[in-house]
């Protein structure tokens, strides 16, 4: 019974995330889990569209030149910031640092299984994880693995002092896979809208 429920709900949840991406690409309508209270439909013209795509290329531009840019005047363009902000498609301002020069040299993505499912054991997974400074990314997916974590150290040792340590003494961490990263090519923090 728990299969068909399951099954029931992929279903149902993709062709959920269809039909909103449609209406996203012919009307131009996000639709938007806020603070996973209510779900509601935001409208984004062409000027939302742009302020987006500009604050998201600097997040610290002025209000005044983020007006010149999008062609609005400067309390149009706040007033439309901050409808943005409140309807949860602006999460938050954050300053991103070069990994090296703050002293990151060992990247890599684990993918841990656990050795029971259910409600409860992918709960406590998600509390003990979230107190690991470490981890950066922590996403449930599909496959042979149930997660798959991005880690951030210092260097190789201390990424091993953290699996042996930390990751491997979690309850319910049946294996962990690690790919180590040797170079990066691209890495985007923005989401095109």
């Amino acid at each position: 019974m728990i299969e068909v429920y399951s099954s029931y709900r992929f279903y149902k949840n993709y062709i959920l995330s269809v039909l909103y991406l449609v209406i996203y690409y012919k009307y131009h309508i996000l639709f938007i889990n806020n603070n996973y209270i209510q779900n509601i439909f935001m409208y984004l013209d062409n000027k939302d569209i742009q302020l987006l795509n500009k604050l998201q290329e600097n997040g610290r531009i002025t209000n005044a030149e983020l007006a010149k840019h999008v062609g609005l005047s400067p309390s149009s363009t706040l007033e439309r910031v901050k409808k943005l902000e409140a309807s949860g498609i602006i999460d938050k301002y954050i300053t991103l640092l070069n990994p090296q020069l703050a002293g990151y040299r060992c990247f890599t993505y684990v993918e841990v299984k656990l050795a029971r499912h259910g409600k409860t054991p992918v709960e406590d997974f998600f509390k003990a994880v979230a107190n690991i400074t470490e981890i950066l990314e922590c996403h449930h997916i599909t496959g042979e693995a149930d997660f798959l974590l991005k880690i951030a150290t210092k260097d190789i040792p201390t990424y091993e002092e953290l699996i042996l340590h930390q990751l491997s003494a979690l309850p319910n961490v049946q294996n962990l896979k690690t790919s180590v990263v040797l170079s990066t090519f691209k890495q985007e923090t923005r989401l095109v809208i």
